[in-house]
Formats: structure tokens, sequence, C-alpha cells
């Protein structure tokens, strides 16, 4: 039986996955290939429906693009977003999970760092 590769115009046809390993899998693909907006918007949305390591991959994810610069969001809400989806995760306890967090952590002590580097405005 010959076979069809999937495309995302397919979303919403039967497939033999769930929708949240379908957008989880868009997840990995995009982060695969370092589009990091696209990654997160699939991971965000298999963990709105309820896949745990979606939750995982995309605090992750979202903390590389808050190390990246600003894009459109600042590193504070990235980082703030990232922060709910791991504490969040129900595999939270995992020794991956604790590392994602501790790496969280360290990130927003960075950014907490380079607040209180900044000159403060003159006024």
């Amino acid at each position: 039986m010959p076979v069809r590769p999937w495309t995302p115009e397919d979303l919403g046809r039967p497939t033999d996955g769930t929708w949240a390993d379908v957008a989880f899998g868009l997840g990995e693909m995009y982060e695969r290939e370092d589009d990091l907006d696209q990654a997160a918007d699939w991971y965000r949305r298999a963990a709105e429906s309820g896949r745990a390591d979606a939750a995982l991959r995309l605090g992750a994810v979202l903390g590389r693009m808050a190390d990246a610069g600003p894009a459109g969001e600042s590193a504070e809400d990235l980082l703030a977003e990232a922060t709910r989806w791991l504490s969040g995760a129900h595999d939270a306890t995992t020794p991956d999970a604790i590392e994602l967090i501790t790496d969280m952590l360290n990130r927003q002590l960075r950014q907490a760092a380079r607040r209180g580097l900044e000159p403060a405005p003159a006024g």
C-alpha cells in the first residue's frame, strides 16, 4: 500500500494518532528545523490538549527563545510562560523535567542580573 507523506494541510483528517500526537510531532519537526516560533505554537497546542511531554518541550523552547533575544515578545514574558508550563507539567518530577526547571530558574536569574546592570532611566 503506498504511503502519502503527511502535510500540515492534513490537519483535521483522521490519523492513527490523536490530535495532541500530531501537534507534538509538528513541534518536534519545527524544533529540529530551528523554527522556534512554530515549534512553540505546536507544542502549546499539544500541551493544551493534555500531552505532558509537550508542556516540557514547550518550556524548553520558550527558554531558548528568551535566550535568543527579543523577536516580538520580551524575554521576561517568555520565561514566565515557560515557567508556568514547566511547573504545571504532569511529569515535572522526572529527572529531565527537573533539569528543565533548574535551567529555567537559571535563565530567570540571568535575566534579573541583566536588569540589575542596566542603567536607571534619567529623570
